[in-house]
């Protein structure tokens, strides 16, 4: 229960500014910049909620992934990132995906998919399936109402910084999987 009211508690405050912007407002109007932070502790407490679910949940087997889909997962894990660190790049020069209308959701995607292929339990499902949903959804919504990206005063220069930002992001998300017992790799 606690892993689906952390989806729930993230997609509702995720989608607050796009479907209730009367909200948004009134929450601006009232606390000002302090609405971002609450917003923000929302989104920490939903991450909590779906961290504790999912490594409480009971074990139900679905599917068994074969091994070697680990180095698939690994693979996308690396796409996923760099897809979703565009956003911190000016505009072409992050290579392939320089020219994404959404790097960030497309990012989240990928890595939702890749977690996936590699987690065939009931509760990776609901996690990982209901973060692609949301992932899908959040950009139908967004089509519709705002402008996604503006990259004109992107921080990043360079290719080579964001592939090292990517890269230092990657292990530190390895560092974390193995602290949290989910060793990221094929081999032990």
């Amino acid at each position: 229960m606690l892993l689906i009211l952390g989806l729930v508690i993230w997609t509702a405050a995720h989608f607050l500014r796009s479907l209730a912007p009367d909200i948004r407002a009134s929450m601006q109007k009232r606390f000002g910049e302090g609405s971002k932070l609450i917003i923000g502790v929302v989104v920490l407490a939903s991450l909590v909620f779906m961290v504790l679910g999912y490594k409480n949940a009971a074990y139900v087997s679905l599917w068994n992934a074969p091994a070697w889909m680990t180095y698939v997962n690994n693979l996308l894990m690396v796409v996923a990132l760099y897809i979703y660190f565009t956003t911190a790049t000016v505009t072409g020069t992050a290579f392939v995906f320089g020219s994404l209308k959404n790097p960030q959701l497309t990012g989240f995607k990928v890595w939702a998919v890749a977690h996936l292929l590699v987690n065939g339990d009931l509760a990776s499902v609901i996690l990982f399936g209901g973060l692609l949903l949301w992932a899908v959804a959040q950009v139908v919504v967004a089509k519709r109402t705002e402008s996604l990206v503006d990259r004109n005063s992107a921080p990043i220069k360079s290719p080579w910084v964001h592939l090292a930002l990517v890269t230092l992001i990657l292990i530190g998300i390895c560092v974390v999987h193995a602290w949290l017992g989910k060793w990221p790799f094929a081999i032990a």
